[in-house]
């Protein structure tokens, strides 16, 4: 064999090497974002589902002080309902799943907004130990929320942003990776709940 073949021969296999590696790398670097974002969804179901898990015995603590208002605490309850119903792994994240989500847990938010309104109306409510605990509770599980929802976004961006460069996406298209779904601003009664009440009726917000 000749020393012009083993040269061409040794140029092919370096770049059959490095294009492999390259191949290697593109792949390796794809699933870990993917798992990054999985793992970030996953700590925003759970602060959703602790919400959720919060809101039956806030309703019950407040039905003791306004039995009268029925039909808000129908309107939670059903909220709360519609939540348990939809439930989305991280493996079905698309923009139509992200989008039904997102929209049953505005409805619970809008619900819970309505909720606080009605508990300002009773300062002995207020000042009860365990409504004030729960209210504790769930200030610190909406922060929570934000903070999850925003280190997703952050997480897909991250993903979203390599799946689309040249050429990753030719590897990502290949294997099945696609975008993952933004969280969308809420706006209007959908926002989050302010759940900061004082013990004091003529406490101002």
């Amino acid at each position: 064999m000749g020393k012009a073949v083993l040269v061409i021969l040794a140029v092919l296999i370096f770049v059959g090497g490095c294009g492999a590696l390259s191949f290697m790398n593109s792949y390796n670097g794809l699933v870990a974002l993917d798992q990054n974002v999985d793992a970030k969804w996953s700590q925003v179901e759970n602060v959703y589902q602790r919400r959720a898990d919060l809101i039956p015995n806030l309703v019950e603590t407040t039905k003791g002080y306004a039995k009268h208002e029925r039909e808000t605490f129908l309107g939670v309850t059903e909220a709360r309902a519609k939540v348990g119903q939809i439930n989305i792994s991280a493996k079905d994240l698309t923009p139509e799943n992200m989008q039904k989500f997102q929209a049953v847990q505005g409805e619970l938010s809008s619900a819970l907004s309505r909720l606080m309104v009605i508990m300002e109306k009773y300062p002995e409510l207020k000042a009860n130990t365990l409504f004030q605990d729960l209210m504790t509770e769930l200030s610190g599980t909406e922060n929570r929320i934000a903070v999850e929802r925003r280190a997703y976004n952050q997480a897909a961006q991250d993903y979203n942003t390599v799946v689309k460069k040249f050429p990753t996406n030719i590897f990502a298209n290949f294997f099945g990776f696609r975008e993952k779904p933004y969280f969308q601003a809420e706006e209007g009664a959908k926002k989050a709940p302010k759940v900061n009440f004082g013990t004091d009726s003529g406490e101002k917000k």
